[in-house]
């Protein structure tokens, strides 16, 4: 794999909610095991997620304590601030972008139209047949 992750949170979900897959379960569970690394955003959503039960919530705080978190430090609420003042973008998905930019992360998602304003961000999309950045 040798890309240095950050896991976004519909790829979580869809780990944990569902079978994923063939090709991207697998992409996913290696992708999990060599670079499990998320922004906090991605923790709150995921822990904060209404589908939860019981036991699937304590089956998730379980599965994030293997997980590398990456907090709000300042670079990140700074470069979040330029991402915001230049481009339309959720806060959330603002904090995930930064978060991949200061620490020189590959952002692993599903939805990567959330963030193609964003040329500098480097997109990974396991979905999409070539797996790059669509």
């Amino acid at each position: 794999m040798e890309q240095r992750l950050l896991i976004d949170t519909n790829l979580i979900i869809y780990a944990f909610s569902a079978e994923p897959t063939p090709p991207v379960g697998e992409w996913l569970a290696q992708a999990m095991r060599e670079s499990f690394k998320v922004s906090v955003i991605t923790k709150i959503e995921f822990l904060g997620w209404r589908e939860h039960t019981e036991e699937g919530y304590a089956k998730a705080v379980e599965l994030l304590q293997s997980a590398q978190v990456y907090g709000l430090e300042e670079s990140v609420v700074e470069k979040t601030v330029e991402l915001r003042r230049k481009h339309r973008i959720r806060l959330p998905d603002a904090v995930i972008a930064a978060t991949c930019l200061v620490y020189d992360l590959t952002l692993a998602t599903r939805n990567t139209e959330d963030f193609t304003a964003i040329q500098e961000l480097q997109l990974h999309n396991p979905f999409n047949p070539e797996g790059a950045n669509a």
